[in-house]
């Protein structure tokens, strides 16, 4: 007899659109998802003969449609599908009639150009750090811009525990400006300013990899066939799978090593 496949569990939640494997590894550390009746481990595998509950409910194989669609997220809007918790969730604002979750995040206080998707392949291809996908924010701060404030946040700043990578910066006006990440750290943007003596006044995400923010605030639309060709194309070289070596993306601040002076 041939063995049933297995699939790690988050995994499964992702192929069948039902959240991303971020989101899952969320439901499964609340203890919100059963497997035949008991609440799971991280990590543990499944196969399509198991009987699997969110919240009680039962997530079958049956996959909806693809739906990969781009939306203008207003500001004050949380990018979670954990509609119980957070009443201004993206999932209800946009009331799409099928379940999509939201690939990656852009804080309540930011605006711009947000995906949302049932297809979970994507969405982890686009989020790992390592595959190096471009976003651009047009940013406005409190005061005026210097040539070394532009040389720093494109050089690399401290934070978190690591260092930035090196990222493209442009100078738009007095105070506003153009930058180009290819990562995704907590309130990137906003702790990159704030270590440099800035606070940021408007942040707006116009751009992610080949997608261009073209729909008014509040507003979306799906994907043309030949934008979803092209994401595709950018996206064949990348990888879903996880890499502890290189997930995190970041470069470490490096300590100074060596004998440690006493005091006298």
């Amino acid at each position: 007899m041939s063995e049933i496949p297995l699939t790690r569990i988050n995994k499964f939640l992702s192929e069948v659109g039902f959240c991303s494997r971020r989101e899952a590894d969320k439901l499964i550390d609340a203890g919100r998802i059963t497997i035949n009746g008991s609440v799971p481990e991280m990590g543990t595998k499944v196969s399509a003969a198991d009987e699997i509950r969110v919240d009680g409910k039962l997530v079958g194989e049956a996959k909806d449609p693809p739906v990969y669609l781009i939306f203008h997220k207003p500001v004050g809007i949380v990018c979670t599908t954990d509609t119980r918790v957070e009443k201004d969730n993206i999932i209800d604002y946009i009331n799409y009639p099928t379940r999509v979750f939201p690939v990656g995040r852009l804080d309540k206080a930011s605006e711009g150009l947000i995906f949302l998707t049932n297809d979970g392949d994507i969405v982890n291809k686009i989020l790992r750090a390592r595959n190096n996908h471009d976003k651009e924010y047009i940013v406005e701060v409190d005061k005026p811009i210097t040539a070394s404030f532009v040389k720093s946040m494109a050089g690399g700043v401290p934070i978190l525990d690591t260092i930035t990578r090196k990222c493209e910066v442009e100078q738009l006006g007095k105070k506003r400006f153009k930058i180009i990440l290819t990562q995704g750290l907590n309130r990137q943007i906003r702790r990159m300013c704030e270590h440099l003596g800035y606070n940021v006044t408007r942040l707006k995400r116009v751009r992610i990899m080949n997608i261009n923010l073209d729909v008014s605030v509040g507003k979306y639309r799906q994907f043309t066939k030949e934008e979803l060709k092209q994401l595709n194309a950018l996206l064949s070289e990348s990888s879903g799978e996880f890499d502890p070596n290189t997930e995190p993306g970041k470069r470490p601040i490096v300590k100074p090593s060596g004998p440690r002076r006493r005091r006298m």
